[in-house]
């Protein structure tokens, strides 16, 4: 059978170039062999921050007395498990009603790639042509090879646990070893972080690693740097974890936050000329092309961003480069990240560092106690920072660490695409009292960098 285009993979960015291709006037059919929706929707942001949801309960009920509330309550993890399964599975009829409305054909079943226009169904055993192809498979969990791996988790089964473990390991530093550390000791779990780095969340501002870093540590989650898992055994009813350092201790589980591949093993990319990188994902040209001129990818799968927003926008580009005649290019020079940690952390545009190589900055940051924690005896601190240029004041980066900083980010990003200016944040009128007002209301300089040096 033949078709304008086959998309493999039905996470969010083929979700979305199938169903903007349809609309468009083209014959598509998606193949997708595990649920519709992706990691996002299925086992990844959405499920993820349900969780983080119900992980601040626990502090929100530490805060009532301090609001004149007295509670009794109790946790049932198979209830919030139950309730977050619903959802998914609304979640997955709601994006198959979307794809089948514009006349998306969804087959249910593994594609192998077997030239530049054809595609074998493994189930099936048949055969399928297409004009174009797009490769939209997404990532899975890194798991490294040590003796006894077997007996982790990833983020896949941290989902589908059936009891809450007494305690857990989690190797890794950066934001899903973040959120899912906020997730377990919020519920109670005696939650371990090991990291080989010396502080959490490589690549983010220097005051937000060390920021989240102290948070956990204060939340009770121990942190244990500049160390890896060599090996892992069964003794008892605890996962034994042997340590770089010579130590070995017990833990009711281990969950690798080691990072995430592309799925590109046994797709048939190589046979049908299509260029992977060194880690395995596809290469790609600023159009999503690969470098078989039939054969597209968007999403984690390229190895770009490796976010939901950014794999639908590239997905809609696709869909307008090939079959809209407008060719449209994804800009991923600025982007707005989330980590759904406790505290929350929110970031856009350039770090400390990474602005300062780029000519004379200043900077503005600002530390204080949330509202809601100053009825209680909590020394709970949100951060909040923004970077401009010098000479044009433009804003390069803003950086917060505390309640709804991803929701003050999401806002922040919009001026900051038109390329705003400190002038433009200052000539708002703060709402008070907020914590994003802090944003439009700085004065003078924390302190400055001029020619690569730091001024107070």
């Amino acid at each position: 059978m033949a078709y304008d285009l086959v998309v493999i993979g039905a996470g969010s960015g083929g979700v979305r170039a199938a169903r903007m291709a349809a609309t468009y006037g083209a014959k598509v059919a998606i193949i997708e062999e595990y649920r519709v929706g992706g990691t996002c929707v299925i086992r990844g942001c959405v499920p993820k921050k349900l969780f983080v949801y119900a992980s601040r309960y626990a502090d929100l009920l530490e805060l009532a007395p301090s609001f004149g509330w007295t509670v009794d309550a109790s946790f049932d993890w198979p209830t919030l498990v139950a309730n977050k399964d619903k959802e998914i599975a609304r979640l997955e009829r709601s994006y198959v009603a979307a794809l089948e409305k514009p006349g998306v054909e969804i087959i249910r079943d593994r594609a192998v790639l077997t030239g530049p226009n054809s595609v074998r169904l493994e189930k099936a055993g048949t055969a399928l042509e297409a004009k174009h192809i797009l490769v939209a498979t997404g990532g899975h969990p890194f798991v490294p090879d040590i003796p006894g791996a077997e007996l982790g988790i990833t983020s896949n089964e941290a989902f589908h646990l059936e009891r809450l473990p007494h305690s857990i390991l989690i190797e890794g530093g950066g934001y899903i070893a973040a959120e899912f550390a906020t997730i377990f000791a919020g519920l109670g779990v005696s939650t371990t972080i090991v990291y080989r780095g010396d502080c959490m969340l490589r690549g983010f501002d220097q005051d937000i690693r060390e920021g989240i870093d102290a948070a956990l540590i204060e939340r009770g989650v121990r942190i244990i740097y500049e160390t890896n898992v060599m090996g892992l055994r069964k003794e008892g009813g605890d996962v034994w974890v042997s340590f770089s350092d010579g130590v070995d201790a017990p833990f009711g589980a281990v969950m690798f936050a080691t990072g995430r591949r592309a799925n590109t093993a046994g797709l048939g990319l190589e046979q049908a000329g299509v260029k992977l990188d060194g880690d395995g994902s596809i290469e790609v040209d600023a159009y999503s092309r690969s470098t078989n001129p039939a054969i597209y990818a968007v999403g984690d799968v390229t190895g770009r961003a490796a976010l939901t927003p950014v794999a639908i926008r590239e997905g809609a580009a696709f869909a307008e480069t090939v079959f809209n005649d407008n060719p449209t290019a994804v800009d991923h020079s600025l982007i707005p990240t989330a980590v759904f940690a406790e505290p929350e952390i929110g970031t856009i545009g350039l770090t400390e560092t990474e602005a300062a190589t780029h000519g004379d900055i200043d900077v503005f940051i600002t530390r204080f106690r949330p509202m809601k924690v100053t009825l209680s005896d909590k020394t709970q601190r949100m951060m909040i920072k923004l970077i401009t240029q010098k000479d044009s004041g433009r804003v390069l980066g803003v950086h917060l660490l505390g309640p709804d900083a991803a929701e003050i980010v999401q806002m922040a990003a919009i001026p900051m695409a038109m390329g705003a200016k400190k002038v433009d944040f200052d000539r708002a009128i703060a709402l008070h009292p907020t914590a994003s007002e802090e944003l439009v209301t700085f004065k003078a300089p924390s302190y400055s960098y001029r020619n690569g040096v730091r001024h107070v």
